[in-house]
């Protein structure tokens, strides 16, 4: 059997699982980054003022949302796999998966950086606190864009 004559008959189930998995890795990449940077931050202020732990988690916990949406692609990728599909199908699962992916790697540590800046407004002037959460919020629409954009190719996938 040839490279090629393996890639007509399980091309399919394997680009659908590489297009489940770089949703779920590539979010999941960026949320853990975006969390980190802003986990860092809110844990400088903590140090001071413990009671501003509940305001700043809420900074940490934004850039996290980008992975729980590449995780639901790739669920819904999965659950959509067959033994026998075709080449075509499975590409179209793997191109499917790009969008939340994508742009989860890239848009969660800008929301982070957007998050990092949100709780310097919390330590400098805490009753503008909201002003920094809609900033870090701005971010979140192109990562729910992307979630959208792979819920709509998913749902033109031919079964």
């Amino acid at each position: 059997m040839t490279v090629m004559d393996f890639f007509v008959k399980n091309g399919g189930m394997f680009f659908g699982i590489l297009g489940a998995a770089l949703a779920v890795i590539l979010a999941g990449t960026g949320s853990a980054r975006g969390v980190g940077m802003a986990g860092e931050a809110a844990a400088g202020v903590v140090i001071d003022e413990p009671n501003k732990f509940a305001k700043t988690l809420l900074f940490q916990l934004l850039p996290g949302t980008q992975g729980l949406y590449g995780l639901v692609i790739g669920l819904l990728i999965v659950l959509r796999l067959t033994g026998d599909m075709s080449l075509q199908q499975g590409l179209m699962f793997f191109a499917a998966g790009l969008p939340v992916g994508i742009v989860g790697l890239t848009s969660a540590p800008a929301q982070a950086k957007v998050a990092v800046a949100g709780i310097n407004i919390l330590i400098k002037n805490e009753p503008q606190l909201i002003k920094g959460v809609i900033y870090a919020v701005m971010v979140e629409t192109y990562a729910i864009l992307a979630f959208v954009m792979s819920i709509i190719l998913l749902t033109r996938i031919p079964a």
